[in-house]
C-alpha cells in the first residue's frame, strides 16, 4: 500500500478546505472536492464523480451526513465521516456498511488528544465512585457556527462518564466566538477539584487525524471509530516494545 492517497473530499466548509490543504501537504492526491450546493441528498456522489478515489472523506452537516454516507456505501467507497450530530441513524448507516460488505469509519473526534482524554476520563471516573462527596460535569465549548449541541464529542465523553459512575452526567454548552474545541471535566469535591482538560489549538488538528483515518480504511472493510485506530497504534507499539 502506497504511503500517499487519492482521496475525495465531500464538503467545502472550514473543515473540507482544512482537509484538502493538509492533503496536498502530505503528497496526497485529492480527487474531488463536492460542495453541498451540488450535492442534495447524495445525488451528486457517484465513482466517477468523486474522481475514483480510494476513500471519501464527508465532513459537511448533521442533515446531509447521512445521505453522503450511504451514498458512497452504495457507489462502493469506504468513507470516513468526520460530520456530527447524525448519530441517531447510525445503527441504519451501519446495516447499510455490512449488506454493503463496505467501509465506514466514524467518530465524534478526529483528535488523538481526545482519546488520551477519554482514556485519562474513565480512569478518573472508576476512582471517583468509589468515593463519597464527589460531583461530576461536563463543559464544552465551540465557535458560534457549530450546530449540535451539545457537540459530538461532548457527548460521547458524558457517556463514558455515566457508564463508569451509574448516573447522570450534566453537559454545558458554550458557543462562542472561533474556538475549535476545548472540553473540560469537572470532578467537584466539598474542598476541593480536580480537572481534567482538553483544547484544541488549531482545526488542523482534525483534519490531520481524519486523513490518518483514511490512510487506515484503505483495504479494511468493517464499521471503524478512532478507539479502532489507537488500539492499533498501542498493539504495535507493545509488540515493538516485546521485539527488544
Amino acid at each position: 500500500m502506497s504511503a500517499t492517497m487519492r482521496l475525495a473530499i465531500i464538503g467545502d466548509g472550514k473543515m473540507g478546505r482544512a482537509i484538502a490543504a493538509l492533503a496536498a501537504e502530505r503528497g496526497d492526491t485529492v480527487t474531488a472536492l463536492v460542495g453541498l450546493a451540488e450535492n442534495r441528498g447524495g445525488a451528486g456522489i457517484t465513482r466517477e464523480r468523486l474522481g475514483d478515489p480510494e476513500v471519501a472523506v464527508e465532513f459537511t452537516e448533521p442533515d446531509a451526513a447521512v445521505a453522503n454516507a450511504l451514498a458512497c456505501l452504495r457507489v462502493g467507497v469506504p468513507v470516513v465521516v468526520g460530520t456530527t450530530g447524525w448519530y441517531d441513524s447510525l445503527e441504519r448507516v451501519t446495516r447499510a456498511a455490512a449488506e454493503a460488505r463496505g467501509a465506514l469509519f466514524w467518530s465524534p473526534n478526529f483528535s488523538l488528544g481526545i482519546a488520551v482524554l477519554t482514556a485519562a476520563i474513565e480512569a478518573a471516573a472508576r476512582a471517583v465512585r468509589a468515593l463519597e462527596g464527589f460531583d461530576a460535569q461536563l463543559i464544552e465549548t465551540h465557535h458560534a457556527a457549530k450546530k449540535d449541541r451539545p457537540s459530538g464529542t461532548a457527548a460521547a465523553l458524558a457517556g463514558r462518564m455515566e457508564a463508569m459512575l451509574g448516573r447522570p452526567v450534566p453537559v454545558t454548552s458554550v458557543r462562542t466566538g472561533h474556538v475549535p474545541g476545548t472540553h473540560e471535566i469537572v470532578f467537584d469535591g466539598m474542598f476541593e477539584q480536580v480537572r481534567l482538560v482538553h483544547e484544541a489549538r488549531d482545526r488542523r488538528v482534525f483534519a490531520a487525524g481524519a486523513l490518518s483515518a483514511a490512510a487506515w480504511l484503505r483495504g479494511r472493510a468493517g464499521v471503524f471509530t478512532m478507539r479502532d485506530v489507537v488500539q492499533a497504534v498501542g498493539a504495535g507499539a507493545t509488540t515493538e516494545e516485546t521485539d527488544r
